[in-house]
């Protein structure tokens, strides 16, 4: 009885020279994991489908209050970028993620209060409506915040350092 129910769980046996190779379907699972989604379209098809409308219209509504953003997956969660990260979102077993920086939780730490939150997100529960009006307040304000937002820094990574022009160092005294 106990080798049949093990044998249920056999992904494949070969043989190795005289040795006979058993491998689990928890050890074929943990070779072959599965890629992370590189596309919004990919994330929001892991899904089931009452999940998918949800993430759907959340994003229709940021890129509706951010036209200009550009759509991509970062931290392995839907991203809208303009002059840097604007705004991340995601989908949980139980929750809607919202990630939209410290600055704007804190800008509308009372609305957000009825729900959990943390420094950078807030969870809206799967059981009710989400707030598609504080939603999008959240986004024009994240917009407004890296429009006015200065240019990166000298030296930055997102900008390139040319290896022809000479470089400043600091000076260190000569004894």
């Amino acid at each position: 009885m106990y080798i049949f129910h093990w044998l249920k769980n056999v992904a494949f046996c070969r043989w190795s020279g005289k040795r006979l190779i058993i491998s689990t379907l928890k050890q074929q699972k943990m070779e072959n994991p599965p890629s992370p989604p590189k596309t919004v379209d990919e994330y929001i098809a892991l899904f089931p489908k009452e999940v998918q409308e949800i993430l759907e219209k959340l994003r229709t509504v940021i890129s509706e209050n951010a036209p200009d953003a550009e759509e991509t997956i970062n931290y392995q969660l839907p991203t809208f970028k303009l002059h840097g990260n604007l705004i991340h979102f995601g989908a949980f077993k139980n929750h809607i993620g919202l990630y939209p920086t410290p600055s704007g939780m804190e800008q509308f730490k009372e609305a957000l209060s009825a729900y959990e939150n943390a420094k950078g997100s807030v969870k809206f529960p799967l059981n009710q409506p989400l707030p598609w009006d504080l939603i999008r307040e959240i986004v024009r304000f994240r917009v407004n915040e890296n429009l006015e937002r200065p240019g990166p820094k000298p030296g930055s990574p997102g900008k390139k350092i040319d290896p022809m022009q000479p470089r400043t160092y600091a000076r260190v005294p000569v004894f």
